[in-house]
């Protein structure tokens, strides 16, 4: 099983090399960036270059470990036994699995997304050490033992809101992507828009990344946001000329709002648009 990107993948070399490694050390790959890197597409194209169903967990604020091994629903027991209902000698019937059963149990080995581990609870990553350590689990409701027939290819993406426990992350292998070259986005762009005007990609990548640059921004572009913005440039026929053009009075990039997602940037472009004006009197 080797991952070599896909024609909707741009992987970088550093990128492959890591998501092989995680599976020939049969570890978890956490994977860190910059929101909107593709970390979470990352997961999707590795299941599909390798033919693997894709089980995913997206993990909130209120996400418990033991919610991705299983829930024991006690209260529909309950209201079931008090009216009757023959289910109720069988336990099973009120165990819902999580994501990791369903990993543990797939005929085939599967890839399993984390996505965004670090909105959990700071204890969440280390309620999951044991299951990552032996790749089983115990129900003690039923009293049976879930183990994985073949360790599950896992990723586990992070946005770095906190800081992830060291045991934790001494059982995965880590990977930190990059935000992309001009050269690198070029071919990302090339992959999403087959036969964009080349003229176009040039001054919207030069005019995206000084957007990128400008000091004080509070919320830099990413790659997504870069994609969309194309996409409305492209739909509103805007042609290469107009992002080129440096007038003072149009130094917000148009359609910006694809690309500026707070007040305080649009603000800030405002005044540098404003000192410029000032200063070229």
């Amino acid at each position: 099983m080797r991952f070599a990107g896909t024609e909707n993948y741009v992987a970088t070399d550093d990128l492959t090399v890591a998501v092989n490694a995680a599976i020939r050390l049969e570890r978890p790959l956490l994977v860190k960036g910059e929101p909107g890197t593709g970390k979470t597409v990352l997961a999707e194209e590795i299941a599909a270059a390798l033919k693997a169903p894709l089980i995913t967990w997206h993990v909130k604020s209120t996400t418990k470990a033991q919610q991705g091994l299983y829930e024991y629903d006690a209260v529909s027991r309950l209201r079931d036994s008090q009216l009757g209902d023959p289910r109720v000698s069988d336990i099973g019937n009120y165990i819902k699995r999580g994501k990791l059963w369903e990993a543990f149990a797939a005929p085939e080995r599967p890839v399993l997304l984390i996505d965004e581990i670090d909105k959990a609870d700071i204890e969440f990553p280390n309620d999951l050490l044991l299951e990552l350590d032996r790749m089983e689990f115990h129900v003690y409701e039923t009293g049976e033992t879930v183990r994985a027939a073949r360790r599950p290819v896992m990723i586990i993406t992070s946005n770095n809101e906190k800081e992830l426990p060291d045991a934790f992350l001494r059982r995965c292998f880590f990977h930190y992507i990059r935000f992309p070259d001009a050269e690198t986005m070029q071919a990302i762009v090339e992959v999403h828009f087959p036969g964009i005007k080349k003229r176009l990609i040039e001054e919207a990548l030069k005019l995206f990344f000084e957007v990128r640059d400008v000091p004080g921004i509070k919320k830099k572009p990413s790659t997504s946001e870069l994609l969309d913005w194309l996409k409305l440039l492209v739909a509103e026929d805007i042609g290469p000329e107009v992002l080129r053009e440096r007038d003072p009075r149009k130094l917000i990039p148009p359609l910006h709002g694809a690309l500026l997602k707070n007040e305080q940037d649009v603000s800030l472009f405002e005044k540098l648009a404003f000192m410029v004006r000032r200063e070229s009197r």
